[in-house]
């Protein structure tokens, strides 16, 4: 017999908003370090006792060994855990302690990043470019490139090997979880008491010339002082325009002026700002007009564009896809140099998020307006075929250097334009006339067709009801495709229009080359639709012949009502001669 707890009862709802609060207390949730107390161990696993919690989390035994923490295994010890789950599908409490290790790991250097402070650790393997160093601390695993190894070349470096000693942080990424670290910083860096010496010599407001860039991170970037200091520019601090990474704007051995804007002795670090050494240009942006033509000096190069400035300052990103009217992938690295003057266009100010957005292309000549005042639309020229895809073709015209699109339905008045397509390749020439012109889309658009003469001109005069004389292209089950007299088109007359009698209703009646009167059954110029019918013109002559000799009901007074008649008979006279 099963029996079902009624979740939804007044008694259970409250008892898990008493459980809840209890937790909360506790101060435990998902996704938490918490402090675990061992009270039990078996041969594989270790048991934990965490206060309000319902059931005991288990560790493996094996993998708190391979953390290092064997001394741990002992009852009464407390290890820390990442609460992953309080209760999974079997009720059961999850937890992590290599996760907390490495998340307590990552902290530590976080907070050892910031306060530029060096940390412990050991060389425990060599590798490409340098060597693996790990935190003693959190047995965090550390880049340690092969240049920072030493302030000397060293050719032999077994001594090295798994010595506890510190190294200096030169580069922390959160986002792929990877860190870099020097030994050389820590051999070259200055006793506690000669940098607090030092820092005494620098105040508020003082000018520091020409600090190197050393090292980047998220928050800001890392300038040496005349060898003897390192001091950190905040992410704000660089530039009155928003920068995402110091990278945008500053490479790695660029000098820059720096102003001093705090001093702590106690922690022996001086903040800088390379911003404040100039006046906010968002202060007289109203001096710039949009659409107006400025002079921008490239300072960075990227695969999306360059970042350009416009002042000191005042820095602003022209993109990709306004380097060039004719190129849509064009490259910023082939077409400018570092530090380079160009000329640029101001698109868009925003004051309130502080940018400002630029083009190159518009200081250019618009090719698209060349060529609408060269080629208005309408207007027929020489072309020729640069290359082509699965459904268009691609034309230069004369000696602009723009690109043409041709459809393969503008290549022919018949249906079969894809095939028509196939007859083409690179270099043939061809007049067309220009359709349509997009300057805002940069496209061009042609046709070819529209320079022979319509073949469907030949139904403007013509009715509904008319007759006309075709001649049969070919036959199948469908129907009969033929081609009116001094018309270049083809047409389809369907099954159901070749007789009244479905009997007659045979496209195996006529062969290719057959000539034959239909009348025209409907006109749709705006679909370029012409329905023939064989029916219809039976049905029309018909008509005629009861106005003219008379009624359906006295049909025996029509010259050929006999006609079937006569020729049973006539078939039945030969069967007796025979």
């Amino acid at each position: 017999m099963e029996i079902y707890k009624d979740l939804s009862s007044p008694s259970i709802k409250e008892f898990e908003k008493l459980l809840n609060g209890q937790l909360s207390k506790l101060n435990i949730e998902e996704g938490k370090i918490i402090e675990g107390k061992i009270n039990k161990i078996t041969e594989k696993f270790v048991f934990l006792f965490i206060e309000g919690l319902k059931s005991e989390p288990v560790l493996d035994i094996n993998e708190l060994k391979g953390m290092g923490l064997s001394d741990k295994i002992k009852l009464g010890e407390t290890i820390p855990v990442l609460l992953e789950k309080i209760e999974d599908k079997h009720g059961e409490v999850l937890v992590s302690a290599s996760k907390a290790q490495k998340i307590k790991g990552w902290d530590q250097l976080v907070e050892a990043y910031e306060k530029n402070e060096p940390i412990m650790g050991k060389i425990v393997s060599k590798c490409k470019g340098g060597c693996i160093v790990e935190h003693i601390d959190t047995g965090s695993l550390m880049f340690l490139p092969g240049s920072q190894i030493s302030d000397k070349p060293l050719k032999d470096i077994s001594h090295l090997m798994n010595e506890p000693q510190k190294f200096a942080l030169i580069k922390l990424d959160k986002i792929r979880g990877n860190a870099c670290v020097s030994r050389r910083e820590i051999i070259s860096s200055f006793r506690k008491e000669d940098k607090a010496k030092i820092i005494a010599k620098y105040k508020v407001g003082d000018i520091i010339k020409g600090a190197e860039v050393k090292g980047f991170s998220n928050f800001g970037c890392f300038f040496n002082v005349n060898g003897e200091l390192d001091v950190l520019v905040h992410l704000q601090e660089l530039s009155y325009s928003r920068v995402d990474h110091p990278d945008q704007i500053l490479e790695i051995s660029q000098k820059s002026d720096l102003k001093v804007i705090s001093v702590d002795a106690e922690k022996l670090q001086v903040g800088c700002s390379i911003k404040q050494l100039s006046k906010d240009p968002f202060e007289h942006i109203d001096n710039y007009e949009l659409n107006k033509i400025y002079k921008a000096k490239i300072m960075k190069i990227a695969e999306f564009g360059a970042f350009c400035e416009l002042e000191p300052g005042l820095t602003t990103l022209l993109h990709s896809s306004e380097l060039s009217w004719t190129k849509k992938n064009a490259s910023a690295k082939k077409m400018f140099k570092l530090h380079q003057e160009i000329d640029v266009v101001i698109q868009e100010i925003d004051k309130e998020k502080r940018r400002v957005a630029v083009s190159y292309r518009l200081t250019q000549e618009n090719p698209y307006e060349s060529f609408t005042k060269r080629f208005p639309v309408d207007t027929i020229c020489d072309a020729e075929v640069v290359s082509k895809n699965e459904y268009a073709l691609f034309v230069k015209i004369a000696d602009i250097e723009l690109e043409a699109f041709l459809h393969c339905n503008d290549l022919t008045f018949s249906n079969n334009g894809e095939e028509e397509l196939n007859k083409y390749k690179k270099g043939d020439k061809l007049k067309v006339k220009v359709l349509e012109i997009k300057s805002s889309e940069q496209k061009i658009r042609v046709g070819y067709k529209q320079t022979q003469k319509d073949p469907f001109n030949f139904f403007n005069d013509k009715e509904k009801n008319q007759t006309i004389t075709v001649k049969v292209i070919s036959t199948d089950n469908k129907g009969l495709t033929v081609r009116p007299e001094n018309c270049e088109m083809d047409f389809q007359i369907k099954k159901s229009e070749i007789a009244i009698n479905a009997a007659d209703a045979r496209p195996s009646r006529w062969t290719g080359g057959e000539k034959l009167d239909v009348a025209i059954k409907e006109i749709q110029p705006d679909k370029r639709k012409v329905i023939l019918s064989i029916k219809l013109l039976e049905e029309i002559e018909k008509k005629e012949a009861l106005e003219k000799y008379g009624s359906e009901g006295s049909g025996k007074n029509l010259p050929f009502s006999s006609l079937s008649e006569d020729l049973k008979k006539k078939e039945e006279e030969e069967k007796k001669l025979k």
